[in-house]
Formats: C-alpha cells, structure tokens, sequence
C-alpha cells in the first residue's frame, strides 16, 4: 500500500481527552463536569468531538449508568500516558517554579497530615500544594491521569483499583491503640492484647467492607461484631464510642483523643498493630521536585524511627506469620 494514501493520525486536543479520562473514571457526565469546572454541555461536546476525530463511540449512552464501550476501553491508559506528557512538556518548559508539588492524601481519620507536616516542615524551598482524595483508587486514578504529582496514604490490594503506572514504597509504620469509652469493663487496663476486645464491639466509620485495615483487624483478633456509621471525623467517632460502653474504635498511637470525652486510650500490644503509611507516584513522574521530597520522606523515616517493624512483636495486615506480602 502506497503510505501517502494513509491518512494522518487525528491531532488529539488535550481538553477533550481530559474529558474523556475524567469521565472514565467517574462515569458520571455531570461529576466529570464538575471535577473540570465546566458545565455538563461543554464535557458532552468535548467527548463527541473526541468520538467524530476517532470514529469510534467511546461511551454507551441511553442507560440508567454510563458505561465504557470496548473503544473506551482500549482509551483509557493511552489517554492517562498523553495527559501524563503533556503536563510533563509544560512543567519543563515552566519549571519547577511555575507550580508546587500536588500532594493528595486519603485515609483522613488518621490524619495523614500529621506525618506529611513533618516533611513539608523540613522542605522550606519546595512548595506544596496539598489535596484530599476520597480514597485510594481515586487518588490512584488522579495519578494516572496527571492530576496530582503524589499520594499518601495506606495502599492496599483493593478489588477494581488499577495500579498501572504507578510506584509506591513505605513511609511509616504507625502503632495504633485502641480508644474505648471510660465505662467500658477494659477501660482500667494499663494495656490491652488485640484478642482481649473479641467480646467488644468494633465502631467503623464507615461499612467494614470499605475499610481494609479495620476489617483485616476484625477478622485477624476474632471482632465478630461491629457498628457502621458515616466518617464525620474523630471526635464524631470518639463520641460514639463514648455513648456506647459496648463499643472501641482504633486511632494511631500519637493521634490526640479530643480532651473531656469520657473515653481512654489504651496501647495495643503482643502483638502492636501498625497502620501503615505509603507514598503512591507515577513511574514517570514530571515534576521536577519529586525525587527530592521521596529523599525527604526517607530521610525523616530514617530519623524518626517510622518504619522500625519487629514481626515477634508487631501486626501488620500485609504480613502475616510465615509468610510474605499478602
């Protein structure tokens, strides 16, 4: 075949792709609008005009859910690399100047920014530019999409969470103790073991099923029973269980229980539960400062003992007894 009688490759326009990848994700034209800030009108054109200069239906409309089509499909990586490069050809063109370093956490109950201050403390020349994810398979998304630049927060093996892309290591191993109310029958010890709350029952902000760390707990120290309300933050949750004797939630070791609450914290031990922390970031990240924050987190590990883990004494959900990452 003659390959002037081929005819160029359509000159993708990056609003459209975007659009196309955020609504992807959320499968929702009117979230995706409203993550971009546009009206749902505007994303309804840009993913047509997406379609025409493909030939190809991306979306199958009609229903009572939008859903992926086979050709939205194959898009979705594809469009998350060329997102990923164009923001990668404006940061250096910009430079490191021209926009901070994005960093979204998740996990909010256990206040991931009281580890994260520590680094962004130390870093006086680098400029940060924090954000809350709802949860990791959004954070992961934003990622892949060239929205952020970092995570932080506990990654974990979750069902329909795609992780392509994406790089991630350890940042701090945190001892978890157990917050009950004053008249709970434990509410005297000096220390507690995970297996003496069997009897207790275990307060979730949210359905267990969506909360790895407490359900792995649950199932690891034989909690048959728990209570699911909303996440309304800590001192919502402190309340409960302050209202409940029957009742214990877990919040991290250095985590301040609000004061005059009528509940006590109690350290875990034989063995400790450790929540554990890490840092998510694109394989081929653009921004210019990354490589050093990653060296600070390191660094402050380092000096803070974050990741001391001794597997005679400590729990971790991912590693159990004789075997390796779960």
């Amino acid at each position: 075949m003659n390959s002037a009688s081929v005819p160029p490759p359509p000159d993708l326009d990056m609003a459209r792709v975007r659009a196309f990848a955020v609504t992807a994700e959320l499968l929702h034209f009117g979230r995706a609008a409203a993550s971009l800030g546009i009206s749902q009108q505007a994303l309804s054109k840009r993913v047509a005009r997406l379609e025409d200069e493909l030939g190809a239906a991306l979306f199958v409309r009609g229903g009572p859910a939008v859903a992926l089509t086979d050709a939205g499909l194959r898009l979705v990586e594809p469009a998350a690399r060329a997102l990923a490069a164009a923001d990668a050809a404006v940061a250096a063109v910009r430079g490191s100047a021209a926009r901070p370093v994005r960093l979204d956490v998740w996990g909010h109950l256990y206040a991931p920014m009281r580890t994260v201050a520590h680094v962004v403390d130390a870093l006086t020349g680098v400029e940060f530019e924090p954000g809350s994810g709802r949860d990791l398979p959004s954070v992961a998304a934003a990622l892949q999409r060239g929205d952020t630049d970092l995570g932080f927060g506990r990654v974990h093996s979750t069902p329909g969470t795609e992780l392509t892309g994406l790089k991630h290591r350890l940042a701090r191993l945190e001892p978890v103790d157990v917050v009950l109310s004053a008249d709970h029958p434990l509410a005297g010890a000096g220390e507690l073991r995970p297996s003496a709350l069997a009897d207790s029952v275990l307060w979730c902000p949210a359905a267990i099923e969506r909360l790895d760390f407490l359900r792995r707990f649950a199932e690891r120290f034989g909690i048959a029973r728990w209570e699911a309300g909303a996440n309304l933050g800590v001192e919502h949750s402190v309340d409960y269980v302050r209202a409940n004797p029957h009742c214990f939630t877990l919040l991290p070791a250095d985590s301040p229980v609000p004061d005059g609450r009528g509940v006590r914290s109690i350290p875990l031990v034989a063995p400790t539960p450790l929540y554990a922390w890490s840092l998510l970031w694109r394989d081929d990240h653009a921004h210019p400062e990354l490589t050093l924050v990653l060296r600070m987190f390191a660094e402050q590990a380092a000096a803070r003992r974050w990741l001391e883990y001794d597997p005679d004494h400590d729990w971790l959900p991912d590693v159990e007894p004789g075997g390796g990452d779960a």
